[in-house]
């Protein structure tokens, strides 16, 4: 569902992707762990649109990146620690320009049920502004999950959210997993990818630098994998 080969992404003279090569199987809910610098958003951006690759193939959903751009975003959702939500509109007014955007037609039964999915209901009609950030980042995945996408992505979602509103969004990502979307999660907190993931794949220094199941791993074995890795242990992808 989403595949990488050979990609490659510099900034000028920087590189910052030197050759990855990565497959999500459709269904599958993988966690994108590496520390900073390792070029996690980078690869992001990349797979959702926002920036096209120096060299390789991308494919998201089976469509070549970046020709085929506007049909992958028909099938992508993308929630990130920014929520681009308007502050001074209702969640559901939010939700219904987005719905334009993505020139949904009859959107009212969609809307609610992406509002009763992130656990939003009852504050349909209340401002953005008066919202917790948990709460804005909850509608700001039912934005994502409005066009039935078959692919997510988590660009670091976690960022700024206390301890509850974490565990609400745990709820909302296991739901999204558990509905068959393939899921791509970016986030440094190591005991939720094992807990929420399928898979756990690490970046460093611009490539994929290792990748495993998480039913065979231990929090703490990981722990001291992922610190090797990131100080520049080699192991096999």
């Amino acid at each position: 569902m989403i595949e990488t080969h050979g990609l490659k992404k510099a900034f000028g003279l920087r590189p910052v992707l030197r050759g990855v090569d990565l497959e999500i199987a459709s269904g599958e809910c993988v966690a994108l762990l590496g520390p900073n610098g390792a070029g996690k958003t980078t690869l992001m951006r990349i797979l959702a649109t926002l920036s096209k690759p120096s060299a390789g193939q991308v494919r998201v959903a089976g469509i070549p990146l970046p020709e085929g751009a506007a049909d992958v975003r028909r099938r992508l959702g993308v929630v990130s620690h920014h929520t681009l939500l308007y502050s001074d509109l209702t969640a559901e007014e939010n939700l219904q320009f987005y719905a334009r955007l993505y020139g949904l037609e009859q959107p009212a039964a969609r809307l609610g049920a992406v509002l009763a999915q992130v656990g939003l209901s009852k504050r349909r009609r209340d401002l953005v502004r008066t919202f917790s950030r948990g709460m804005q980042q909850r509608l700001a995945i039912a934005r994502a999950l409005l066009p039935d996408p078959a692919v997510m992505l988590f660009d670091e979602p976690y960022t700024g959210l206390d301890p509850e509103a974490a565990l609400m969004l745990d709820e909302v990502l296991r739901a999204v997993a558990d509905a068959g979307r393939t899921v791509l999660l970016s986030t440094h907190d190591l005991p939720r990818s094992l807990a929420l993931a399928d898979r756990v794949m690490i970046l460093a220094r611009g490539v994929l630098a290792y990748s495993a199941a998480t039913a065979m791993l231990s929090p703490a074995a990981f722990a001291d994998t992922y610190t090797a890795v990131a100080q520049g242990a080699s192991y096999a992808a």
